[in-house]
């Protein structure tokens, strides 16, 4: 399942739902146009007036919602009752959450989702939200928690790291937006209704508006609920499928569907309106549609497609069984023994064998082995560490500690900056933990770290985070030299931050193609060649050429490594995260191919392609399969 196809799929469904939203506004207005010349007779000024109100009206309701959504995926769970996940708690299925979605952050080399618990739901469901991977938001309800194992959950999570990972979400978002305005004359009918205008010398004209508005809406709503259903269905096939190839295994998505058909509280959610609003983006149909309007697949059919022999008299089976005794899921764990097995990390000086079309593959689409490495990363990271990237109180001296740089003087230059900034005690916190816990931590866990913590440090202000941003930045560069490691979390950071304050600015597909950014390309070629071969330039020019074949065969770019190096990337970012989506498939094959034209690269470049690969929203595994 290629990552880069999936994306432009989701480009092209945005370019349908925009056909589909206008052919249900001309809907509308032709049924509004119908209704008024019914009633007041064929006046082409009135009905010209008419016209514009209706277009006014649908299209204010959908910039008013769009406007109350642009906080993100925050703003959205919220929306909906999502309390949002401690980061301290004795609760231990929220700790058996957390740790799961860690997991799989660190295997999908995304950053950490807030979390979010609809309490108040007995059903089985979740939803994923937000604009993009640095502001994707999960939800589940209370029911999943207490009901689900962790296999179950895992495949649940997967299925909504899916949405996060294809684009899914921030269509999701749109689509409640659209579909808000074309709702909106429905609502105002009713709202009339409610109110009633009986009291007032026109009430009997009034009802009859608000009847016909009501019966006008429905139209609306049939749209609506079409629009909704045409869309979600395809893309929740989609993540069913890629939760299997996330996890390959499919007895934990299967399980938690068989949990949906089985008990009696199925996935269907209590708030019946809000139900419905977000019922494309629900792991389970919340609401009951079904026939053209269901927002999903039937059940039996998603758990076929998982376990083919599995049968209808099976799951009635399950039924009874569950009438006696419900399922409890941290009990399950238990019995069946539920839990992950470590590998090991690579040496420091390890070298990782890699191909283009490998990499290019391995992006967004983890594989078991990856997940093994996420757990071998959990493990292997200090329980202290952990706690420390999940504290409020000290994330920012955690992530300040790495920074800061072996040697004395320039340590004590860092320090000093960010006691500028940020005050003495920070400072002094991040130089005792570079001392203590962050001596000699392994190179591989020291991103999955920053991306732990991405939860906590995002939920600071904003004046907050501009200067924790401008104190990174003045760590990184007081030495007059940037390492790979500081441009790399610096980078993270800036991007990943700057997309969480403001979601809805990079919420877009690329449209670019290779040859527009050619002198782009080229810098880009020209660091990672100069990064992998600093004393060698001869061999670094044919790490250059090896990715410029890859993309751009036919011109000729002289290889020109920049002066600033590493800082060069600075200015190639805008133009490269604006190709499309098969374009920047291209070009990940290319940066291999030059970090790897040996056939082999190291842990700092692997470290270098992954943050070219995040920023660039082609998320990466935090380890390539190596050899």
């Amino acid at each position: 399942m290629n990552f880069f196809e999936q994306q432009a799929k989701a480009r092209s469904t945005s370019s349908r739902l925009v056909v589909l939203f206008a052919l249900a506004v001309v809907g509308i207005v032709l049924a509004v146009d119908l209704a008024v010349a019914v009633f007041l007779g064929v006046h082409w000024g009135v009905l010209g007036f008419t016209t514009l109100v209706t277009l006014a009206v649908i299209g204010l309701g959908s910039l008013y919602r769009m406007a109350s959504l642009r906080g993100g995926g925050d703003a959205v769970a919220l929306q909906f009752g999502g309390v949002p996940v401690p980061e301290e708690t004795s609760d231990r299925n929220l700790r058996r959450l957390r740790n799961v979605v860690e997991e799989i952050a660190i295997a999908s080399g995304v950053p950490v989702p807030k979390l979010y618990v609809l309490e108040d739901e007995a059903a089985i469901n979740a939803f994923a939200a937000g604009y993009s991977p640095s502001d994707a938001a999960i939800a589940v309800t209370r029911g999943a928690l207490d009901r689900l194992n962790r296999d179950e959950l895992q495949g649940v999570i997967a299925h909504e790291f899916s949405h996060v990972l294809n684009g899914d979400m921030r269509l999701n978002i749109r689509l409640i937006g659209v579909l808000f305005g074309i709702l909106m004359i429905s609502l105002i009918g009713r709202k009339i209704l409610w109110l009633g205008g009986g009291r007032s010398r026109n009430g009997a004209a009034v009802m009859v508006a608000a009847l016909v508005a009501l019966a006008v809406g429905s139209i609306g709503l049939l749209f609506g609920r079409m629009i909704k259903a045409s869309v979600s269905r395809t893309r929740e096939r989609l993540a069913d499928a890629s939760a299997v190839q996330f996890t390959r295994q499919t007895s934990g998505l299967a399980g938690a569907l068989k949990k949906i058909a089985g008990l009696p509280a199925g996935a269907r959610l209590n708030d019946r309106a809000d139900a419905e609003e977000a019922s494309h983006m629900l792991f389970g149909d919340g609401v009951g549609f079904s026939g053209l309007f269901a927002t999903h697949p039937p059940l039996l059919e998603r758990i076929q497609a998982l376990e083919p022999s599995f049968r209808a008299d099976q799951l009635e089976h399950l039924r009874v069984q569950w009438m006696v005794a419900a399922p409890a899921g941290l009990e399950e764990d238990v019995r069946l023994g539920l839990d992950s097995q470590a590998g090991g990390l690579p040496a420091r000086d390890a070298r990782i064998n890699v191909t283009p079309p490998m990499v290019a593959a391995q992006v967004a689409t983890p594989e078991p082995g990856d997940y093994l490495r996420a757990d071998a990363i959990a493990r292997s990271m200090p329980a202290s560490l952990r706690a420390l990237a999940q504290s409020r109180e000290t994330v920012v001296p955690l992530l300040l500690g790495l920074l800061l740089d072996a040697d004395d003087a320039i340590r004590t230059r860092q320090a000093t900056e960010a006691s500028a900034r940020l005050g003495h005690a920070v400072a002094d916190a991040a130089t005792a933990l570079q001392r203590g816990e962050l001596a000699g931590l392994h190179p591989m866990l020291r991103l999955p770290l920053v991306a732990i913590a991405f939860p906590v440090l995002r939920r600071r202000p904003r004046p907050e985070l501009e200067s924790i941003l401008d104190t990174v930045h003045a760590m990184v560069h007081c030495d007059g030299r940037v390492s790979l490691f500081e441009y790399c979390m610096a980078r993270l950071l800036e991007v990943q931050l700057r997309e969480s304050l403001d979601p809805r600015r990079h919420a877009r597909f690329g449209r670019r193609k290779p040859g527009s950014v050619r002198e782009e390309f080229a810098t880009l070629l020209a660091v990672v060649a100069q990064a992998g071969n600093p004393s060698d330039r001869a061999e670094a020019q044919r790490a250059y050429l090896a990715g410029l074949q890859r993309v751009l065969p036919r011109d000729h770019l002289p290889y020109a490594p920049p002066a600033d190096g590493v800082l060069a990337l600075d200015d190639v970012w805008p133009a490269l995260d604006g190709l499309e989506p098969l374009a920047k498939q291209m070009m990940v094959e290319a940066v291999t191919a030059a970090a790897s034209h040996d056939g082999r690269i190291s842990v700092a470049e692997a470290e270098l392609l992954r943050t070219i690969c995040a920023v660039l929203h082609c998320p990466l595994p935090p380890m390539l399969e190596h050899g």
